[in-house]
């Protein structure tokens, strides 16, 4: 596996730099020390929005209930989700 090789005392002087990288690039960090690879640094998830995140829940339902769920999610002339919910917090 590849990444962005890195010794021990560069990663340590540019740390803020190292971490910036792995978020926007995604791609590891190894850290080597005396010629050895000591440490992978890999990126954490990605972040999603909650629709993003539910997008895929479908397939986890057996198909009959899958199927129901896609049919009411694109039913038109309904409420749509964003107006069912409701703030918890208002009065």
């Amino acid at each position: 596996m590849g990444g962005i090789s890195v010794n021990a005392t560069e990663f340590v002087r540019n740390f803020r730099k190292f971490l910036d990288s792995l978020e926007l690039t995604g791609e590891e960090i190894v850290i080597v020390r005396n010629h050895q690879e000591v440490a992978r640094l890999i990126p954490g998830p990605a972040h999603q929005t909650a629709l993003e995140a539910m997008a895929d829940l479908y397939r986890t339902l057996s198909k009959e209930a899958a199927a129901d769920w896609i049919t009411d999610s694109r039913r038109s002339g309904e409420a749509t989700l964003d107006e069912e919910i409701q703030n918890p917090w208002a009065t």
